[in-house]
């Protein structure tokens, strides 16, 4: 199993995403934006930093970007496609996910470790987590508000699509949503820093069971 790890410029998180994905058990690569294929790669993880340096707004200009028709192929297919911070502003913007990603309400880049509940632990990303469990991962972004309308938000808890809601909301998203899951299950975005909460020394490990449930729900569909 290999996952293709993208880099923007701008990108500073895709060193975690890839000792996340190796401590998984996969093999994992970088792939640059500018390329056309993901040919070989079972999976894409799409890191956090600031894309093209969040100029327009943040993941607008990575979304015209060549290798973006190459995630919506993979995600029409099922394949786990997993987006944190700006990858998740991107998965908005190309439409994988619905809503959008706003400016903190305070204004303010928040960077800080945060409690989360798991409200969903039936998908792909969560399987490994027990229903309502609190776990630990850093935030650290300015345009973390995540907005959607009252419809949206009635159509993604019909759908089961939350994952993760804030115990303390660090910037004003609706109804303290921090993670959610496009209607298949396989394209995920949150905010929240999973592949910064893999090792006790640095305060939270509560990230290793996002990426292993990721593996696992491959490896079961697929091997």
């Amino acid at each position: 199993m290999k996952f293709a790890v993208l880099k923007f410029p701008g990108s500073n998180c895709d060193r975690d995403m890839y000792n996340a994905a190796v401590k998984s058990g996969v093999q994992a690569e970088y792939v640059d934006y500018r390329n056309i294929s993901l040919e070989g790669y079972d999976g894409v993880l799409i890191p956090g930093g600031f894309s093209f340096g969040d100029y327009l707004r943040s993941g607008a200009m990575a979304s015209v970007a060549p290798i973006t028709e190459e995630v919506k192929r993979f995600a029409e297919e099922g394949k786990p496609v997993l987006g944190v911070c700006n990858g998740f502003q991107i998965l908005t913007e190309i439409g994988l996910l619905p809503g959008a990603l706003l400016h903190n309400d305070s204004h303010l880049f928040v960077s800080r470790n945060e409690s989360l509940k798991v409200v969903n632990n039936q998908t792909p990303y969560t399987n490994l987590y027990s229903e309502n469990e609190v776990v630990v991962y850093p935030v650290a972004h300015g345009e973390g508000h995540y907005y959607c309308t009252s419809e949206m938000y009635d159509k993604l808890e019909a759908n089961n699509q939350i994952i993760l809601k804030y115990m303390d909301n660090p910037n004003g998203s609706y109804n303290d949503i921090a993670g959610i899951v496009n209607e298949k299950g396989n394209v995920c975005g949150m905010m929240p820093h999973p592949e910064r909460a893999i090792e006790t020394i640095l305060g939270t490990d509560s990230g290793v069971r996002l990426f292993e449930a990721m593996v696992n729900s491959w490896r079961e569909q697929n091997v």
